[in-house]
């Protein structure tokens, strides 16, 4: 049974590597993009009866307000519907979904499926320089399926100082696909954002996958899809009137459909929760351990996200 479900996983991931990624997501995004009300309420509505919305915790709990598919999936929660981290040196988990890896890094390396390795270096863009403030630190990844919240949060407080989009594939990021296929999360789209927090570097990969129409992010906006080109970087000051401070809980990102985050800190910052286990759903705003610093994070309550531009 095992090796007949190997053989289907391996056969799925075949399939993608002939498959159309980037123009299967353009129609997808084009689709949940559409506003014809009709529509858009009937697929809301079977959303709903596949996998169910809890809309009490929505800021609007009317199916009929949404325009398309696409605000759907992007809908805001209320800001009481996930607590954020009390401890005040608490890291809080950056999204709703499943907690497909965590752990410390081997130097360069950390776990994507088992017996899969991804290579630090070309997961932050290719710069070795990037990537060494981050070796035998520790990572979280956590995958977002389509009944999930969209929104990606920070876990904790940083300044914005870099932002990278690797452009590359858009293979599936479900549990089958990631299994099969190797350095997957380094091969697909993505979007690197790096923070200078209390515990020192931190980087937040929210990595494209088929049939995500795009990435955006609070502070700059839509970032994927950008079609094919060039490894882009952005840079952004430190101090002054410019500085994207962004706090723990707050919005940073989002996904227009469903993806995977990826989470990085330095070596000897991060203490694990004992509960947490991979393969458990987890939600944003929970406990995921403690950073290691010499004085505790802000605690104080995080300010509200602001509204990513469109």
């Amino acid at each position: 049974m095992a090796k007949a479900a190997s053989g289907l996983r391996k056969a799925l991931a075949r399939l993608q590597l002939i498959l159309p990624h980037h123009g299967l997501s353009r129609l997808a995004g084009r689709f949940a993009d559409a506003r014809h009300p009709r529509l858009v309420r009937a697929l809301i509505q079977g959303f709903n009866r596949a996998f169910g919305v809890d809309w009490t915790e929505v800021t609007e709990p009317d199916p009929e307000a949404y325009a398309s598919l696409n605000a759907f999936f992007t809908r805001s929660l209320r800001f009481e519907a996930r607590p954020i981290c009390p401890r005040p040196n608490g890291t809080a988990c950056p999204a709703d979904g499943t907690l497909s890896g965590f752990g410390r890094l081997a130097g360069e390396d950390l776990i994507q499926a088992k017996d899969r390795k991804l290579d630090l270096t070309s997961l932050l863009g290719g710069d070795p320089e990037r990537a060494k403030a981050f070796q035998d630190g520790s990572y979280v990844t956590v995958y977002l399926a389509p009944p999930d919240y969209h929104r990606v949060h920070m876990p904790v407080t940083g300044v914005l100082t870099e932002m990278v989009h690797v452009p590359g594939r858009v293979f599936s990021v479900g549990p089958a696909t990631t299994a099969a296929v190797p350095g997957l999360l380094a091969r697909n789209e993505r979007v690197v954002a790096l923070f200078r927090t209390e515990a020192g570097p931190m980087a937040l990969i929210l990595v494209g996958a088929m049939l995500v129409a795009s990435i955006q992010v609070t502070w700059h906006g839509t970032v994927t899809p950008a079609g094919k080109g060039e490894i882009r970087h952005w840079s952004y000051p430190r101090s002054g009137p410019d500085t994207w401070t962004l706090q723990r809980g707050q919005e940073m990102g989002r996904f227009r459909l469903g993806s995977t985050v990826i989470a990085l800190f330095p070596a000897a910052t991060l203490r694990w929760d004992p509960e947490l286990a991979e393969g458990q759903h987890v939600r944003m705003g929970e406990c995921l351990g403690d950073l290691e610093v010499g004085s505790p994070m802000n605690p104080e309550s995080p300010s509200r996200a602001r509204e990513a531009p469109t």
